[in-house]
């Protein structure tokens, strides 16, 4: 079981196949390939949370718990996150099945498996991502020296960014397909060109959706048979039961 046990109320866990709706809460990142990858039957309601809410983990823990407590119905909740700065750390359960990728962020989902961003970590350690997600929710170096210009003058800004930045060495372009790619690399270049200030290379990864693809399966198995399923999903998930919270360290494989 990849939980461990919330104070709040719960239900016994014997789910029914059918039984609850399915409710999916995800960063606005991955909008693109759940919107794309994510049948119209299999889930009632969909929200996309801004991306903001990275910056303040304990905030992004409040809102998704909030939305999680928020659900009458006993369903299946898919988190699109990964343990995210522990953002959803302390997830409770409560009445429902929490199902999330077993992931410390969402770069391992945009690059298609755990194993495609090891090897990325490997290979080049101290890299900065960007995709179309992240650069038409304006999170990124370039934006947030704008931001922070406008609220504490340039000179405080560029120092902010400068403690933010400097120890990375590359700006990594992840596009799932050619033409992703091309459409943004327009914008990827901009903010590559201001982050030269700390020698930043500019690089283009092909990714793959490979990672959402099984989340969506995954879903779809729960759904139909309940924790019953929960040996069957992929290890590269994690399934928490009724009255049951995420805890760190089922991340760990």
């Amino acid at each position: 079981m990849d939980g461990l046990a919330c104070t709040e109320g719960h239900d016994d866990g014997s789910r029914r196949p059918g039984r609850g709706k399915v409710v999916v809460f995800a960063c606005q990142v991955l909008q693109d390939m759940l919107e794309r990858l994510l049948p119209e039957a299999l889930a009632e309601d969909v929200t996309f949370e801004d991306y903001t809410l990275h910056r303040e983990p304990r905030r992004m823990t409040e809102t998704l718990q909030e939305h999680i407590d928020g659900i009458e119905e006993p369903s299946l909740v898919v988190l699109g996150y990964g343990l995210c700065g522990n953002g959803t750390e302390g997830l409770c359960a409560g009445v429902h099945i929490l199902l999330i990728p077993r992931v410390d962020d969402c770069i391992a989902l945009l690059l298609g498996s755990r194993r495609a961003y090891l090897k990325e970590f490997k290979a080049e350690p101290a890299t900065y991502y960007l995709s179309k997600g992240w650069l038409e929710s304006g999170s990124h170096p370039l934006s947030e020296y704008h931001e922070y210009s406008e609220k504490y003058g340039a000179e405080d800004a560029e120092w902010i960014l400068d403690e933010l930045y400097r120890n990375y060495s590359r700006l990594a372009l992840v596009g799932h397909t050619g033409g992703d790619l091309e459409a943004y690399r327009p914008a990827a270049r901009e903010v590559a060109e201001f982050c030269t200030r700390w020698d930043m290379r500019y690089h283009e990864i092909l990714g793959s959706d490979d990672y959402v693809r099984r989340l969506v399966e995954a879903a779809a198995r729960l759904r139909q048979e309940g924790m019953a399923a929960a040996d069957q999903v992929s290890r590269d998930f994690l399934v928490v039961a009724p009255g049951q919270k995420i805890r760190q360290d089922a991340f760990i494989l």
